[in-house]
């Protein structure tokens, strides 16, 4: 597999688990490409190529704190998927979408209140409880942005989008969560 592949509707390992969500919408998944971290443009550059958290790295870029609003959620097997819209205090913005899959049997009680009462990032329920973990993008994303997609970002027409596939894992090097993160265009205006 190249760095450039473009894959369209199918299961792919770097879109997981955002491809298991349009599955079970049966919805096809947008034109996603997988590039190189180099190839984006800034500030996407900045923004995903690293391996520090999302939560504060847009926090710090946007000069706001950001809440959730979860779109839809389910659990099963101890796993807790849900696809979510990070949005800024201040106006609601939509900073970023995201699909994630948690393992809340690796989480202590309060990290686990938190996430299921659906308001804070994941990001700062980590810090705030006290969860090691570290962050290690699996692969650089450019999207086609869809009718799902825009609606979630407040977008219109079709947009080329940029994002991430990231694995958080404890200090064990157990998974904690699976994420596919995709930034809008209004990543640009700050």
């Amino acid at each position: 597999m190249t760095p450039h592949e473009t894959v369209t509707p199918t299961v792919l390992p770097w879109a997981y688990p955002l491809d298991e969500f349009y599955a079970q919408a049966g919805l096809t998944l947008p034109t996603i490409d997988q590039i190189r971290g180099d190839e984006m443009s800034e500030p996407y550059r900045s923004l995903l190529v690293h391996q520090k958290d999302m939560t504060p790295t847009l926090e710090a870029f946007h000069q706001d704190k950001i809440h959730i609003r979860a779109l839809s959620r389910n659990q099963r097997n101890g796993f807790y998927f849900r696809e979510v819209v990070l949005e800024l205090d201040r106006d609601e913005t939509p900073v970023e979408f995201g699909a994630i899959k948690i393992m809340l049997d690796l989480l202590p009680p309060g990290a686990r209140q938190l996430i299921l009462a659906e308001r804070e990032p994941l990001g700062h329920i980590l810090a705030d409880c006290g969860v090691l973990h570290s962050s290690r993008p699996k692969a650089y994303l450019r999207i086609q942005s869809d009718d799902f997609i825009n609606q979630a970002l407040k977008l219109e027409g079709t947009h080329t989008l940029y994002g991430r596939r990231n694995t958080l894992f404890d200090p064990e090097n157990r998974p904690l969560a699976e994420i596919v993160e995709i930034l809008p265009p209004a990543a640009l205006q700050t």
